[in-house]
Formats: structure tokens, C-alpha cells, sequence
């Protein structure tokens, strides 16, 4: 293991450490160029290695980031691609956590392109960067819109072997919004051809490796699944490109504490909108829902979605509802707890109420389509258990879920 790369290790524990002992800074502003705004960096200038590529510079974790290849210390580029036409009014850069003295990012450009990643570029702010400092705010000096963000790292602070930026974020108005068009096909991904269908705001699939099959839903450009394959099984999250064709996220093994694992990349493109199969894929939502029910005894959905800060269901629910209506009526002896988590945006007493209420509202839907109520239970767990870190958007987007379990 490399010595940036422990360093790095030993950085992230202390910090979840500390986050544990007071309190972990919640980020509710939204970063309209970070991974869960479904901005993307498409082009970097040589990094150190893969753990401190250019993803790693809008994850909204000051703990990862973007090194330079050893020596390339000078006027290094990255380029984030915009989910929608965008005009930033402020930006935000992180440095504390630098593992080498002198190598925080000092001058930065930072330049706008409505026309494409190689032409177009306005500079809409040109900053000097205090070394070894989160938050460092600055106003954006033009007010120009684009989809395509250019950084010019241009030095750092004394160091000749490495430059690094640790997170990079920015505040201002998406000017479009373009609808998720609905994902379904096939994608050459980062483990082999990747198979989705999409329902509503649910989705499954398989992919060729290791008899790989998920399941989950999306919210917005985000999608959360749980993938098994023969052995091991985990979380994942996504993000979308606006138009449906590409997908970038991480992956974890179960029961790894995501506030602390660097997550794995997964990267996808859609190579058709033909949805295939895999031998070892059911090729349904219902099909799979009702295999890993069985089987495990429980099931965490990602495809039951709720008005923001409320208990009421969005109509594109439907469909993973119904599966579950279908599942029921197919399996008649088969009692389940209907289980409310939350993220922990808010007081606990308030996430524990509405957890409930949301368990409460998916009963009251399987009970209005001839289910039983005596086969139904509802348990309201808030923010108590969470998958991932709340500290960030898409690590609360994971939180937010539903899961089923069997009643004994």
C-alpha cells in the first residue's frame, strides 16, 4: 500500500472518529457540481492513481480528492460535465486535509462553456486558495451559464512533488430541467454488460459477473440498489447523465462503514435500449423481489419515493407498490413488517414520527388494494439506522428507504 494511500486511511478514521464523538457536519445546500447533482468530471489531467482521481473532488467528502501524477505540480486541468445549463453565483473549496505539507492547491481558474468540453470557455472567477482550509468561499466575478466547468489548478503551496484539491463545490440556479428519460437497456459497465429495467422509480437487473443481479429505484439522476452475486452482496449508488446514457458511481460489500470505505467505482454507458438478460436473472421486479424475500427474509426498496418531508407517496410508486400487492396475493401465508427509515436531515424525534407515517402510508396502499391488514406491520426506525453517510446528499438519499421483512 502506497504511503499516500495510508496516510489517507489513517486521515478519513480519525476524521468519522471525531464526526462520531461531535456531531457530523451536514451539508444542506446543494452542490450544483457535485456527484449527487448527476455533475460528472469527464476529463482530468494525470492524476496520482485511481483513489485520487478526479471523482473524487466533488463526492462532497473533504476526506477524498484529486492528486497530480508525482512531479506534475503546474496548471493541471478538470473538467465537470453540468447535469443542466447552469449559472453559479459561488464556489467552495477544500484543503485541510492534504496528506503532503505544501501540496494544497493554491491559485485556481475556474471557467464556464455552454458549447462543449473543448471550446467556449469563459472564466468566471480566478481565486487564491489559503493553505490547508475547508469552506473557503468565494463569489463568482461573471455571471455566465454553461454545462461544461473548467478548473486550472495552476500551483500549490511549495511542494514539488504533488498538487491536491480535496472537494470542490458550487452553489447558483439550474437554468433547465430535463427529465430522466426512462433507462432501461443494456450498458457496458466497469463489470461486463450491465441489464436494467426500469418500472416507475423501480429498477432491476443482472450484469455478467460473478451471477450478479440488483435491485432498487431511482430518485431524481440517483440510483440505489443492493447487488448480490454468488458470495457477496452490497449497497451501490448511481448517478444518471441527463439524457439516460451513462451512469458513475460506487459500490460497497455489505455491512462496510460507508462514512470510512472509499467506495469502489462503477461506470456504465448504454450500448443499447434493448434490456437482454442474464441465465441467472428472473428478468422482473416482482420475479426478484419475491426470490430475495424468501430467501433472506428481507428486502430494502428503493423504489417507494415521498414528497419531500412527507408521508405522502409519488405517483411514480406505483408500480413497485403494485409488485408488492401482486407478491402478496402470490404468497398468502406470507406476513410482513413494513419498515420507515429516514436521513437524519432534522431532529430524531421528527425522523422517527415521519418514518412511521411513511411505513403507515405504504400499509394503508397494500390494505386499499385487498391485502389484509393482519398481514401487515409497520415499524417506524427514523435516522437510527442508517447505510451510509449523512453527511452527504447522495449518502442520504441512500438512508431514505423502505424495507420489507418477513414476519415470524
Amino acid at each position: 500500500m502506497s504511503k499516500k494511500l495510508i496516510l489517507k486511511v489513517i486521515s478519513v478514521i480519525i476524521f468519522f472518529f471525531s464526526s462520531a464523538l461531535y456531531g457530523i457536519s451536514i451539508q444542506v445546500e446543494q452542490s450544483l457540481v457535485s456527484f449527487s447533482s448527476g455533475a460528472l468530471v469527464i476529463h482530468q489531467s494525470s492524476a496520482y492513481s485511481e483513489d485520487w482521481g478526479g471523482q473524487w473532488i466533488n463526492d462532497e467528502n473533504p476526506h477524498t480528492g484529486w492528486c497530480c501524477a508525482e512531479g506534475q505540480i503546474f496548471d493541471n486541468i478538470l473538467i465537470i460535465e453540468l447535469a443542466e445549463e447552469t449559472i453559479l453565483e459561488r464556489l467552495e473549496f477544500d484543503t485541510a486535509y492534504v496528506d503532503t505539507d505544501g501540496s494544497a492547491a493554491k491559485n485556481v481558474t475556474v471557467a464556464i462553456s455552454n458549447n462543449n468540453t473543448n471550446e467556449g470557455f469563459q472564466e468566471i472567477a480566478r481565486v487564491t486558495l489559503v493553505n490547508q482550509q475547508n469552506n473557503q468561499d468565494f463569489p463568482v466575478e461573471h455571471n455566465k451559464s454553461g454545462r461544461w466547468l473548467k478548473l486550472t489548478i495552476e500551483d500549490n503551496y511549495s511542494s514539488n512533488e504533488y498538487t491536491e484539491l480535496m472537494d470542490f463545490r458550487a452553489y447558483g440556479k439550474q437554468l433547465t430541467n430535463t427529465p430522466l428519460p426512462d433507462v432501461s437497456g443494456t450498458y457496458e459497465t466497469s463489470y461486463n454488460d450491465f441489464h436494467l429495467r426500469q418500472e416507475g422509480s423501480s429498477i432491476t437487473g443482472c450484469y455478467e459477473y460473478n451471477e450478479g443481479v440488483l435491485t432498487g429505484g431511482i430518485e431524481g439522476r440517483i440510483m440505489k440498489f443492493t447487488w448480490k452475486e454468488n458470495v457477496h452482496q452490497g449497497p451501490a449508488v448511481m448517478v444518471f447523465t441527463s439524457d439516460g446514457r451513462r451512469f458513475y458511481g460506487f459500490w460497497w460489500y455489505e455491512g462496510e462503514d460507508t462514512n470510512v470505505t472509499q467506495g469502489k467505482i462503477w461506470d456504465g454507458t448504454k450500448i443499447s435500449s434493448e434490456v437482454g438478460g442474464c441465465p441467472h436473472w428472473s428478468g422482473g421486479i416482482q420475479e426478484q423481489m419475491t426470490k430475495d424475500l424468501l430467501e433472506s427474509g428481507r428486502i430494502r426498496l428503493y423504489g417507494i419515493n415521498f414528497d419531500y418531508d412527507s408521508d405522502v407517496i409519488r405517483e411514480e410508486s406505483r408500480p413497485i407498490l403494485d409488485k408488492i400487492v401482486t407478491l402478496l396475493n402470490s404468497e398468502l401465508n406470507l406476513c410482513i413488517v413494513i419498515e420507515g427509515h429516514t436521513d437524519s436531515v432534522g431532529s430524531s424525534e421528527h425522523n422517527l414520527l415521519l418514518s412511521q407515517k411513511r411505513a403507515e402510508s405504504v400499509k394503508n396502499y397494500l390494505v386499499s388494494e385487498g391485502i389484509g391488514s393482519i398481514r401487515l406491520f409497520t415499524e417506524g426506525y427514523g435516522e437510527s439506522i442508517p447505510v451510509a453517510s449523512n453527511a452527504t446528499f447522495t449518502g442520504r438519499a441512500q438512508n431514505r428507504r423502505v424495507e420489507l421483512v418477513v414476519k415470524k
